[in-house]
C-alpha cells in the first residue's frame, strides 16, 4: 500500500473511565497537554471533550473548552483541533411506571445550546453525532434528532466550521447523506465511522466494510474501534482505505493490563499504518485533504 493516512487522537471522551485509569486527562491543563503529546507522537487531529476539574465528570461548559483551546493554540505545536458537540443528548429514563420520566441523570438540550462552544472558539472541526441510539445498558439512550441535525448542519455550514460526521450505524449514515443532498454539507464531507459502543455496529470487519460500502463517493473517512477492538480496527481501517483515530477515549490500554497514554497509543498505530506500507499525514496535509477552512 501507498498512501497518507490521518491520525486523530481523542484525549478524553466523556465515558466513567476517571476511575478507571490513573492518569485519565481532566483539567484544561491535563487535557491541552494530551492534545500536544498526541500531536508529537503523529496525530495531525485531537478530538477534545472537558471534564469539571475537581470530580472529572464531563461538562459542557464553554470556559473549560476555551482554557483547553488557548492552551494548544499558544503552544509551538501544531494540532487540528476538532471539538465535540456530543454533550446534551443524554436521555435517562427513570423508573418502569407509567408514564416513564426522565431521571435526574438526563442531560438534555437542543443543538444550538451543544454547539456554542463551536460557535465562540471556531475550530476547524467539530465532531456531529448523526442519530440517536441506545447507548449502553438500562434506560440511556443517546439523543438526536433530524431537526437538531439539520439545524446544527445548517449552523456550522454558516460559521465554515467541518462536521465530522459521526456514524454509530447505517440509519445515521444514511441520514448523513440525505443532508449533503441537501446542501446542508460542503464537500468534501468528513466521516467517522464508530464501532463496538454498546448497541450500535460491532468492532468486527463485517460491519466496518457495510458501513464504509455505503459512504458516499469522494468523502473523506476514518474509523475506529473501542477497547481492545481499538488497534485491530486501524489495521482495517487502513486495509479499506481511510483513516484512524486512537485514544484513551476509545481504549484505556496498551496490551492487557498495561494502561496507555494519548501518545503511546498514538505511536502504536503510526507503526501499524508504516507497517501496512503507508505514510503519516502532516497537519498541514490534512489540512488540505479535508478542505479545511482557515478561521483564524
Amino acid at each position: 500500500m501507498n498512501r497518507n493516512v490521518i491520525v486523530s487522537c481523542a484525549v478524553t471522551g466523556s465515558g466513567d473511565s476517571v476511575g478507571k485509569h490513573p492518569a485519565i486527562p481532566v483539567t484544561p491543563e491535563e487535557i491541552a497537554t494530551a492534545a500536544i503529546e498526541a500531536a508529537k507522537a503523529g496525530a495531525a487531529i485531537a478530538h477534545i471533550h472537558v471534564r469539571e476539574p475537581d470530580s472529572g465528570k464531563p461538562s459542557r461548559r464553554v470556559e473549560l473548552y476555551r482554557e483547553v483551546v488557548e492552551r494548544i493554540r499558544s503552544s509551538d505545536v501544531d494540532v487540528i483541533i476538532n471539538l465535540t458537540t456530543g454533550m446534551g443528548g443524554d436521555l435517562f429514563l427513570g423508573p418502569d411506571n407509567e408514564p416513564m420520566n426522565f431521571s435526574a441523570a438526563t442531560d438534555c438540550v437542543g443543538m444550538m445550546e451543544r454547539i456554542i462552544h463551536v460557535e465562540e472558539l471556531l475550530p476547524e472541526i467539530c465532531s456531529l453525532d448523526c442519530g440517536s441510539f441506545n447507548y449502553g445498558e438500562g434506560n440511556y439512550v443517546y439523543i438526536s434528532t433530524p431537526n437538531m441535525l439539520e439545524q446544527g448542519a445548517k449552523r456550522l455550514q454558516e460559521i465554515g466550521v467541518k462536521p465530522e460526521l459521526e456514524v454509530f450505524e447505517l440509519g445515521q449514515l444514511s441520514f448523513a447523506k440525505h443532508m449533503l443532498t441537501q446542501g446542508l454539507l460542503d464537500s468534501p464531507p468528513m466521516f467517522q465511522v464508530c464501532l463496538g459502543i454498546r448497541w450500535a455496529a460491532e468492532a468486527n470487519t463485517a460491519s466496518f466494510k457495510t458501513m464504509v460500502d455505503a459512504l458516499p463517493e469522494g468523502c473523506n473517512w476514518g474509523g475506529f474501534g473501542v477497547g481492545a477492538m481499538e488497534m485491530p480496527m486501524v489495521a482495517q481501517a487502513v486495509l479499506l482505505g481511510g483513516n484512524v483515530r486512537v485514544g484513551l477515549e476509545d481504549n484505556l490500554y496498551l496490551e492487557k493490563g498495561v494502561f496507555a497514554s494519548n501518545a503511546q497509543l498514538v505511536e502504536r498505530a503510526c507503526n501499524i499504518i508504516q507497517l501496512m506500507g503507508c505514510s503519516i499525514q502532516t497537519v498541514a496535509e490534512a489540512r488540505d485533504t479535508l478542505g479545511l477552512k482557515d478561521l483564524s
